[in-house]
């Protein structure tokens, strides 16, 4: 995995998300890249190609959209889930900085699409569930929208204008060798008056502040999306440098989440009736239960 010895220090490379805002046109984003965190997660599972860059970008998608929570402990849950799909479930979490993610699919059909399938010819008509879990509040917010267009960035896109009312810009790159996977990407979002409170614009995708935004930020090329030599902060400067402001916030590093432990699972187990528990049971007399994100396996004795 490269690292960021070419980037200016104090500035962000991988595995950091980058928080912007453009004062003058009602305007805030996100940035980020991920490197060794990306790597990490995929290790989990030998995904073929198709699969790893689908993940990439689930990941890249969560990173982005779970950087938007304010509260301790609120948590962003995508899952994309199909009727008789190849991929069966895709799921991705965020919760404090923490990412963790996992793809559920069938191999011998997917083998037989090709080196680079389709969004549609892997989820056929699926869907994607958006939930925000906010602990300070106790409330729990979630929008379902198709999984269409080319990307599952169109999607989440649908999901911010639909359920959010927020026109909202995604744009994703992944580059994926023999042992290592770089993936970033970049959301931008019209909001009335900045990031924080007051009475939001009326929300047009025609807004003119939000047309100039949308031209700029799409402008961004993959190629800078996961160059390792180029800073978060360069991208949006390179973007967004006309503007008479820029405000730029580091929102922190990010790490691998999953949070499976032997005594969450003993919790758990503990609620089944013992006929249950016994059913369960191997010869040695333990439960084994395996973590789907982090490919290991628990030996519970109960």
């Amino acid at each position: 995995m490269s690292d960021n010895s070419a980037i200016p220090e104090g500035e962000t490379g991988f595995d950091s998300v980058l928080a912007f805002t453009i004062p003058g046109r009602n305007a805030r984003g996100r940035i980020v890249r991920l490197g060794p965190l990306l790597d990490t997660v995929l290790s989990a599972h030998d995904y073929p190609a198709a699969i790893r860059n689908l993940l990439a970008e689930a990941l890249v998608i969560t990173a982005l959209a779970g950087s938007l929570l304010k509260d301790q402990q609120a948590q962003l849950t995508i899952q994309a889930q199909t009727d008789g799909g190849i991929v069966e479930l895709l799921v991705c979490d965020y919760l404090d900085g923490a990412l963790r993610g996992y793809v559920r699919y069938d191999a011998e059909r997917l083998a037989g699409l090709g080196a680079n399938p389709s969004l549609y010819a892997l989820f056929g008509k699926g869907f994607l569930a958006v939930t925000f879990d906010l602990v300070s509040t106790k409330q729990r917010y979630q929008g379902i929208v198709p999984v269409e267009g080319d990307s599952l960035a169109e999607a989440v896109e649908s999901y911010f204008a639909q359920s959010e009312q927020v026109p909202t810009l995604i744009r994703i790159g992944a580059r994926s060798t023999k042992g290592e996977c770089v993936a970033g990407g970049i959301l931008i979002q019209h909001l009335a008056d900045g990031e924080e409170g007051r009475e939001r614009l009326h929300v047009r995708l025609d807004h003119p502040e939000w047309e100039h935004v949308a031209v700029m930020g799409g402008s961004v090329r993959h190629e800078e999306l996961v160059a390792s030599d180029l800073s978060l902060e360069q991208i949006v400067w390179r973007l967004f440098h006309d503007e008479g402001e820029i405000r730029v916030e580091h929102e922190g590093t990010l790490t691998r989440g999953c949070r499976c432990d032997e005594a969450y699972y003993r919790s758990v187990l503990s609620r089944f009736p013992d006929t249950d528990l016994a059913e369960m049971r191997e010869a040695d007399g333990l439960i084994s239960v395996d973590c789907a994100f982090c490919s290991k396996v628990f030996k519970i004795e109960i």
